[in-house]
């Protein structure tokens, strides 16, 4: 059985060599962005996202966190803040990753496979977004509408620059608000303007 650290090294390039945009965070291969595309056939067709991926020390034996950083309308997505657990604020309730994560799941599989299908078959019943649940449950076509004109705002490819400019300068602001508050809470991501 390999390392921990040689299979992150080998997801990670499996990953990039599926022809997935991948931008690595510092020097380590622990936190990066993976430009994700919404599946075709879909209200998500067209849209690009910036997703971030975190690898936990543990990883493959514990899922890695998720999240979208430009924002995205959908019933399992907390569009206030990047996701990152199920739980939290921002998060993503994928069952895949957050409860029934297995060593023989990769990151090919997460952007292939786990969420394409949380995009294509929404749980409007264990919502994060309930305002989306309730308009998905009550009136779909006005639901895919609302998901295309999120799209149209927030996920064109334009949009995958301007979210990581705006990220890394609201990085820099929280890093100096931690430091003078001297709170070690992280924040997920950045509230809706």
């Amino acid at each position: 059985m390999s390392s921990p650290c040689k299979r992150r090294e080998m997801d990670l390039m499996k990953l990039m060599m599926s022809d997935y945009k991948v931008d690595m965070v510092n020097d380590g291969m622990q936190e990066f962005y993976v430009e994700f595309h919404g599946p075709k056939e879909s209200p998500y067709q067209g849209g690009v996202w910036r997703v971030r991926v975190e690898l936990p020390d543990a990883y493959p034996y514990k899922s890695p966190s998720i999240g979208f950083v430009n924002k995205i309308y959908h019933p399992n997505v907390d569009e206030m803040y990047v996701i990152k657990y199920c739980a939290s604020s921002g998060s993503v309730c994928l069952d895949v990753i957050n409860q029934t994560w297995s060593p023989m799941f990769d990151l090919v599989n997460v952007f292939e496979v786990f969420l394409p299908q949380l995009l294509l078959y929404p749980n409007p019943s264990d919502p994060l977004n309930g305002e989306a649940a309730a308009l998905m449950m009550r009136d779909r076509p006005n639901y895919d509408q609302r998901v295309k004109e999120y799209c149209e705002k927030y996920a064109k490819p334009e949009h995958i620059g301007a979210v990581s400019e705006e990220k890394s300068s609201s990085d820099e602001e929280l890093s100096d608000e931690e430091y003078e508050s001297g709170d070690e809470k992280m924040v997920a991501g950045n509230p809706d303007p």
